[in-house]
């Protein structure tokens, strides 16, 4: 996707795979639809992931396969989310994203494809879906980017304190300053009001500080 004047009015929003089975992930759904973004929806791997978590311990595979399959229980799980309402499209390249965009849809987008095209993302654990968000954003050169997780936060804190705590992975401060996007965390207590913010042009949750 272009780094263009469009793309900039773009918000990346991932969708955390931990409230797949929750009732809240229905609910942001219906709150992401009646807004309509524009944005582009990033799922998590959720239950899907920890399958392969599971596998890898079983069947002792690298991490090199593991990261592609994680990048396949994501995709699941985006399949999943975009059964949700007709809004949604899924897409899995920039020329995708860029068409459902302006067709003011909401793409899910399928991280398969791009990610393994991309040598700057290594194939590790520790780069999960909330830092493949981040690279996103970057990539798209999305404005800002909102991380909706099973947890609130209590106060004001920064990526890397997110990080030392095992909210979000280990590598995500560092592609979350290169994405040069404005960052925010979401949690259960933010979807009361989420729908009035998003509609006045604000983000939900707390503005997290990045280097």
């Amino acid at each position: 996707m272009p780094r263009n004047e469009s793309a900039l009015r773009v918000t990346i929003v991932k969708l955390g795979g931990s409230l797949a089975h929750t009732p809240h992930c229905v609910a942001w759904l219906d709150v992401l639809t009646a807004w309509g973004g524009p944005l582009i929806l990033v799922p998590g791997g959720g239950p899907f992931a920890d399958g392969v978590r599971a596998a890898q311990a079983a069947m002792r595979f690298d991490d090199a396969t593991a990261h592609r399959m994680a990048l396949l229980a994501m995709e699941q799980f985006g399949l999943a989310l975009a059964a949700h309402a007709k809004a949604f499209v899924l897409a899995n390249s920039c020329e995708e994203l860029d068409s459902a965009l302006r067709a003011r849809k909401i793409p899910v987008w399928l991280p398969a494809r791009m990610v393994l095209a991309a040598p700057e993302v290594p194939e590790v654990w520790d780069m999960t879906s909330d830092s493949l968000a981040a690279w996103l954003a970057g990539a798209c050169g999305a404005h800002r980017l909102m991380l909706i997780k099973s947890r609130d936060l209590k106060a004001p804190v920064s990526a890397q304190d997110l990080g030392r705590d095992k909210i979000v992975d280990p590598l995500f401060p560092r592609f979350a300053a290169r994405s040069r996007a404005e960052v925010w965390l979401a949690g259960p207590a933010s979807l009361k009001e989420a729908a009035r913010i998003l509609q006045c042009g604000g983000i939900p949750g707390t503005k997290l500080a990045v280097p």
